[in-house]
């Protein structure tokens, strides 16, 4: 019998996908794992994703959500200086890294802090979704109009 793994599927996705979407764009991911990135759950409905990025500016980055695919790249400006390195460890390089998003998966915000892009997601779902209790009533049938 032959085992799937489905790690790469959990690393890129936030929330509930749908598991068909999934496996159709699972060869389009990035697989050298630049820049480094963390996926955490602050809450029942917030997560964050954090992404190592040194050595670029707030604005060489562009964050763009379409339908249910977030895409974060970074484009490196040019260096005016002229350096010559005698190691170079910072990759610092453009890049783009694409996460799915579940159903009613929201981006509320995206900060750049000491190193790290940080984007702040929240799942908002619709009233009709969130779990609630129903009362029992006291056993009497509601008239809804008396017919004369």
């Amino acid at each position: 019998m032959r085992e799937f793994d489905f790690a790469p599927l959990y690393r890129s996705t936030v929330g509930f996908d749908r598991l068909a979407q999934l496996l159709d764009s699972v060869g389009g991911y990035d697989v050298d794992g630049y820049p480094p990135y963390n996926i955490e759950r602050l809450g029942d409905n917030e997560y964050r994703i954090s992404m190592a990025v040194a050595g670029f500016h707030k604005d060489e980055f562009k964050i763009d959500l379409k339908e249910t695919t977030l895409v974060v790249s970074g484009q490196k400006k040019p260096d005016d200086k002229e350096r010559t390195f005698l190691h170079r460890g910072i990759a610092a390089r453009s890049f783009e890294r694409r996460f799915q998003l579940a159903d009613y998966v929201e981006v509320k915000g995206a900060d750049f802090e000491d190193g790290l892009l940080h984007i702040d997601l929240v799942r908002s779902l619709p009233e009709r979704m969130k779990p609630r209790t129903i009362t029992v009533g006291s056993g009497e049938p509601k008239q809804l109009g008396a017919i004369a």
